[in-house]
């Protein structure tokens, strides 16, 4: 009971209820559609992990662990084998460098309760950064479809775009969120084409990124908030 109390002992309202909210609808899903357990642990461990990203907590990166793991299983099913790659290949090694690389550079005083540094990223980097994104999107979406994978185009940039965004999650700056909501949005439509092409009764994975587009929106909101916070506090 006290580790629990530790790990929601600084949540906000909107928070709390929000995590509430998606667990009864992802919980409902799992018995109304019959819906897989591997998908609703998926779903509800990659919620957890991303509100505590979204709250600058190291933490989330034990709750992604779990997430990824599942989450590249579940995609293999399906055969969107840049999901799966992206997931089993680099988001899930990612986590254990997560850990390390945010515990080397936590906040040095409380600031409101986060736990690492936040950075921002210059112009310059937004140029880089786009310019990398297509070209990898265009390349990546031709090694799909040599390999047979589905839905190749919208696989391919959500699969890039995440790798840039889990980048500069591990370098803490805010801008991964742009990237998240961009990652989120094709994510949505990758499982809503699958589910209808396929079949299948994994409409987990669909309320899943509906959820992680919304707390994004929160994410960047809040990143930013916590950026001016740790300016003003160390000026």
């Amino acid at each position: 009971m006290g580790n629990a109390n530790q790990l929601f002992r600084d949540w906000t309202i909107f928070e709390k209820v929000w995590l509430v909210l998606f667990t009864a609808v992802n919980i409902y899903l799992f018995f109304a559609f019959e819906d897989s357990l591997l998908g609703l642990i998926s779903s509800l461990t990659g919620m957890m992990c991303v509100v505590l990203v979204a709250k600058g907590k190291i933490s989330n990166y034990y709750f992604g662990i779990v997430q990824t793991a599942t989450y590249a299983y579940i995609s293999y099913g399906y055969s969107l084998y840049g999901e799966a790659m992206l997931n089993a290949l680099f988001y899930l090694p990612a986590q254990f460098v997560g850990i390390y690389m945010w515990s080397k550079h936590r906040t040095k005083h409380s600031v409101k309760g986060e736990d690492v540094a936040v950075k921002r990223l210059t112009k310059k980097g937004w140029i880089y950064l786009i310019l990398i994104a297509i070209v990898a999107s265009i390349l990546y979406a031709e090694l799909l479809h040599v390999i047979g994978g589905q839905a190749v185009r919208l696989d391919s940039a959500a699969v890039v775009l995440s790798v840039i965004a889990q980048i500069l999650m591990l370098k803490r700056y805010a801008e991964q969120w742009a990237l998240w909501i961009a990652v989120n949005v094709l994510s949505i439509s990758l499982w809503v084409v699958t589910l209808v092409t396929q079949g299948g009764n994994d409409i987990n994975m669909v309320v899943m990124w509906s959820a992680f587009l919304v707390n994004s929106i929160y994410g960047y909101y809040n990143w930013t908030k916590l950026s001016k916070n740790q300016e003003a506090f160390y000026s």
